[in-house]
């Protein structure tokens, strides 16, 4: 198999993980979803690839404020590829999480929490992992005036044929511009999924624009750099966040 080629293959695989990440970010941050409220984004538009291939998902990202530092959340994609072969669309894999934030201390502006997630074999057309797989990350965070601090990471458990678990993390600096406009930068890395796969490191900048209540528009994007794998790649994420 050509080197992208696995490269598309295992980008649309693990284009449903990418959900867990706080949007628009491939690294997530502690803080949940307020008690009794919602956070929903859809359409949500994912793309991970090396100039014309490319794979990836859209589809809605569900999160709800379950009980104070609680935030349960689900994840519907749909996933695509595309390749020297053409283009293949089918389900995603469904992702369930639970957002435990177990720390807060609001006068030193720090937090911590856990937020372990499942993606279950729900994928159609060859675009799943056909295994229940695991994320189990712990995250932090550190405000001080309009900036903000975050990372962390955890353990993948990535069951399958040729496959492997591997760990994963990053860390992402944020800075609110106005009342309206957030701006951040942020570095991920993530080991290699699979036993002859490699790690990658990706880069990536992105902003949150308050839109009319309740709508906000988010974006990130940047490149990534498979360990040994010649030219970078590149990743989008653009969403459309409704909160109520």
């Amino acid at each position: 198999m050509r080197l992208d080629r696995a490269f598309v293959l295992a980008l649309a695989l693990l284009a449903p993980t990418a959900a867990w990440a706080g949007p628009p970010f491939l690294t997530d941050d502690p803080e949940p979803t307020d008690t009794g409220h919602w956070e929903i984004y859809g359409p949500i538009v994912e793309v991970e690839g090396r100039g014309s291939d490319y794979g990836g998902s859209t589809g809605v990202e569900i999160n709800y404020g379950a009980a104070p530092d609680l935030q349960l959340t689900v994840g519907i994609p749909v996933a695509f590829a595309h390749d020297a072969a053409g283009r293949h669309w089918g389900a995603g894999d469904l992702e369930v999480s639970a957002k435990y934030r177990f720390y807060h201390d609001e006068a030193a502006g720090l937090s911590v929490a856990a937020f372990p997630g499942l993606t279950l074999p729900t994928a159609s057309n060859g675009m799943g992992n056909y295994k229940v797989t695991a994320l189990l990350p712990v995250w932090v965070q550190k405000d001080a005036g309009p900036w903000s601090v975050f990372g962390g990471g955890g353990y993948a458990i990535n069951p399958g044929a040729g496959n492997r678990d591997y760990w994963t993390g990053g860390v992402a600096v944020t800075r609110q511009v106005s009342s309206r406009l957030l701006l951040g930068a942020e570095a991920d890395r993530q080991g290699a999924d699979s036993v002859d796969g490699r790690a990658s490191t990706s880069l990536g900048f992105g902003g949150i624009y308050q839109m009319k209540a309740p709508f906000r528009l988010l974006a990130s994007g940047g490149p990534t750099f498979v360990d040994g794998g010649g030219a970078a790649g590149f990743h989008v994420f653009v969403a459309l966040g409704l909160d109520f």
